[in-house]
């Protein structure tokens, strides 16, 4: 599993959203400001967002996006899958049947992508919020907040 900029830009824009009082939307401007995103590109991840069920837009002068639930029914998995990101192993390998040195490293790749992928799916946004929080209480700070 590769990280790319989609998926790192998307975790971010949705642990800001996290961090807005009473689940308050945020503009796509303010997001990509706070968080040093292009304005264009976040627009569409957040698009790609929505359609997933993830936030939710509101139209309006206090428009903006919002999450959809709770950052503890959030998982990373979904988010980085709502914008496309793969978590399959790469490339599909299928071992020599003679050869069981191949049968051995082909059957721990699997058990380590399943090892990710059980981890991204169980690592939350209420997670990534409260290691935010306690990030930023050491370094003293009390307000703003980058991701």
């Amino acid at each position: 599993m590769k990280l790319t900029t989609r998926g790192h830009y998307s975790v971010k824009a949705l642990l800001d959203l996290s961090l807005q009082p009473k689940n308050r939307p945020a503009s796509v401007k303010a997001i990509a400001q706070r968080q040093d995103i292009p304005a264009p590109y976040l627009e569409k991840l957040l698009i790609e967002m929505r359609r997933a069920g993830l936030v939710e837009s509101m139209r309006g002068v206090q428009g903006g996006y919002k999450l959809a639930r709770s950052p503890a029914q959030i998982s990373l998995g979904q988010i980085l899958e709502s914008v496309g990101e793969t978590i399959e192993p790469l490339p599909h390998h299928i071992p020599a049947p003679n050869q069981a040195e191949d049968w051995v490293t082909f059957t721990l790749w699997q058990r380590l992508h399943q090892k990710v992928k059980e981890a991204l799916y169980t690592i939350t946004l209420a997670d990534l919020y409260y290691d935010a929080r306690s990030w930023q209480a050491a370094q003293g700070e009390a307000t703003s907040f980058v991701v």
